[in-house]
């Protein structure tokens, strides 16, 4: 999976594929190179994650100060 393709999916799908790398992983049978691609392949998913985590957090933060300032308890 290219850089721009593990940019482009959603969070749920990252996750999704992040599961499917770890199982891969812990089933053990790879070679030290394909351990290797997939370990990085998982890294790759882990940041769109957290990336996706962040954005969402933003949001919530943002949402709750606008509901504050509404309601006058911000201060």
């Amino acid at each position: 999976m290219s850089e721009a393709a593990s940019e482009e999916l959603g969070y749920e799908q990252a996750r999704d594929r992040l599961v499917e790398v770890v199982r891969e992983l812990e089933a053990g049978g790879l070679s030290l190179e394909q351990s290797l691609a997939l370990w990085e392949k998982g890294e790759k998913l882990a940041k769109v994650c957290e990336r996706h985590l962040e954005g969402a957090r933003e949001r919530i933060e943002a949402a709750l100060a606008s509901v504050e300032d509404e309601t006058g308890n911000g201060q």
